[in-house]
C-alpha cells in the first residue's frame, strides 16, 4: 500500500545560508472509487483507511447509512499497459496491485440513488466534490435526520479546548505540517477518533467510515472538529452521518450556515482560544443566563 510520508530532496535558505536536506512531505495519490463495479468517483487522498474513505464517502452520498447496507470493500489490480484494470481481493497478491482503485459492493436490497449513477466525480484535494450541477444535486434527503436525535448540550468552555487536543493527535503533521485533520468528540470532549488526509473532506469521510464500519452511526451524540474552514460539503458529510454540531477553526461558507438552518445542524466557527462564532443550531450552546443576556 501507499505510504503516508515520503522524503525529497529540498534546497533550504535560512537567513543567507544555503543547505540541501531531504524533507518529509505528505503523500498524495489518487483513489479511484467504484460502486459494484462502475467507477464513480477519483479523489486525491493520502494513502491509508481507504476501505473507510470509500464507505465514508458513499454515506454523504446517501448509498450507504448503516453496517448492513455494506457487503465488502476491496481493492482492485491497478491499470495495465492497455488501459483496462482487474479486480482481485482485498489481500490478494496477484496482478500489479497499485493499492489506488477501490470496489464497494453494497448489501443485495440496497437501492443506488440514481445521482450517483448520473455522474462520474473527480475530487480534488482542495475543494472536494466539485461542479456538482445545482444545490439541489447534493442535499440528498438524510437517513439520520439530526431533529430526531437525542439533546446534546455543549458549554463553549469545552468547544474552546478541543482544538488543542486534535492538534496534539496530528502525529503525521508534525512530521510534514502538510495535513488536514477531523476529529470526533463526545459531549464530554473525549477524543474518539482522529483521521489525517491532504484533503479536509477525506479526513472527514475516513471518521465517518470507520463509523460506519463499526456499526456506529448514526454518530447522534458526538462533535465533529475540522481544521481550515467549514465548507458546504463538509456540513453535508456531518448531516448526513448524523452529526448534530460541526466546528472549525476558520470560517464557514454560506452554503453551510444555509444548510446547518435548514438541517438543525449546529454550526461553529472561528473557533481560536476562548472566542467561537455560532452561525446555526444555537440552542445547543449551553450558554451561562448572564451570558445569554449580554
Amino acid at each position: 500500500m501507499g505510504r503516508v510520508t515520503e522524503r525529497r530532496k529540498v534546497l533550504r535558505i535560512r537567513d543567507g545560508a544555503v543547505s540541501s536536506r531531504p524533507d518529509t512531505l505528505v503523500a498524495e495519490e489518487p483513489l479511484e472509487i467504484r460502486l459494484n463495479g462502475r467507477p464513480l468517483a477519483i479523489t486525491m487522498r493520502t494513502p491509508g483507511d481507504d476501505f473507510a474513505l470509500a464507505a465514508g464517502f458513499l454515506v454523504s452520498e446517501g448509498v450507504l447509512a448503516t453496517a448492513s447496507d455494506l457487503q465488502n470493500i476491496v481493492y482492485c489490480a491497478g491499470a495495465t499497459g492497455g488501459g483496462t484494470s482487474r479486480s482481485s481481493g482485498a489481500e490478494s497478491g496477484g496482478g500489479s496491485n497499485t493499492y489506488n482503485v477501490v470496489d464497494v459492493k453494497t448489501a443485495p436490497g440496497v437501492v443506488i440513488p440514481d445521482i450517483t449513477l448520473e455522474r462520474n466525480v473527480y475530487t480534488t484535494s482542495s475543494c472536494g466534490l466539485c461542479g456538482k450541477a445545482s444545490l439541489d444535486a447534493v442535499r440528498t434527503t438524510a437517513r439520520h435526520p439530526i431533529a430526531d436525535t437525542p439533546a446534546l448540550r455543549v458549554e463553549p468552555e469545552l468547544l474552546a479546548g478541543l482544538p488543542d487536543r486534535l492538534r496534539a493527535a496530528q502525529r503525521v503533521f508534525d512530521r510534514t505540517g502538510g495535513l488536514h485533520a477531523a476529529a470526533l468528540f463526545d459531549e464530554d470532549g473525549e477524543l474518539l477518533d482522529v483521521r489525517e488526509d491532504v484533503g479536509r473532506h477525506n479526513a472527514v469521510d475516513k471518521l465517518v467510515g470507520r463509523a460506519l464500519q463499526s456499526g456506529n452511526l448514526p454518530l447522534s451524540r458526538t462533535i465533529l472538529l475540522v481544521s481550515g474552514r467549514a465548507s458546504f460539503e463538509l456540513a453535508q458529510k456531518a448531516v448526513m452521518a448524523g452529526v448534530p454540531m460541526l466546528a472549525a477553526v476558520s470560517a464557514p461558507s454560506s452554503l453551510a450556515v444555509d444548510l446547518a438552518a435548514e438541517t438543525g445542524l449546529t454550526l461553529v466557527g472561528f473557533l481560536r482560544g476562548g472566542s467561537m462564532n455560532v452561525y446555526a443550531g444555537e440552542d445547543r450552546i449551553a450558554l451561562r443566563a448572564a451570558a445569554a443576556r449580554g
